[in-house]
């Protein structure tokens, strides 16, 4: 598992409201726009923590911006590091898991391909290609 993501109305309000309340000091990363996406990103670290993704619309039409503005907001997706993007998609789609677009660059992890899918539970999974997997080539 890579990390754990929620979705927010705001990320710096929501680390002050939530996140120091809860875990106290806590590390948070920059703040990257990815226009792909249409969101804004931050990572943070708890003491003794997962890593978590606080996901916050950046356009009206971006998917956050409709669970947050139903109110429901909180957890988005669990994210995967993967070796092989395409062998992964492939191993989710035998369990019935469907792809919601191809694989595409990501800000927040410098480039690196991401997907989403879609459980048949409707939960959704982030895969997010490995760093040992740009510097190796493929077969």
């Amino acid at each position: 598992m890579h990390h754990i993501a929620y979705a927010v109305a705001d990320i710096r309000a929501y680390v002050d409201t939530f996140l120091k309340p809860l875990f106290g000091e806590v590390e948070v990363g920059e703040i990257f726009s990815d226009p792909i996406q249409k969101v804004r990103v931050a990572f943070v670290r708890a003491p003794d923590g997962p890593l978590i993704e606080l996901v916050e619309a950046a356009a009206d039409e971006s998917p956050v911006s409709k669970l947050v503005g139903s109110a429901r907001g909180g957890l988005y997706h669990v994210c995967y590091e993967v070796d092989d993007m395409k062998a992964a998609i492939c191993r989710l789609r035998q369990l019935r898991c469907l792809p919601l677009g191809q694989p595409v660059p990501a800000v927040a992890f410098g480039g690196r391909s991401i997907v989403f899918l879609m459980t048949p539970q409707r939960d959704l999974i982030e895969l997010v290609e490995s760093v040992n997997a740009i510097s190796t080539p493929s077969s």
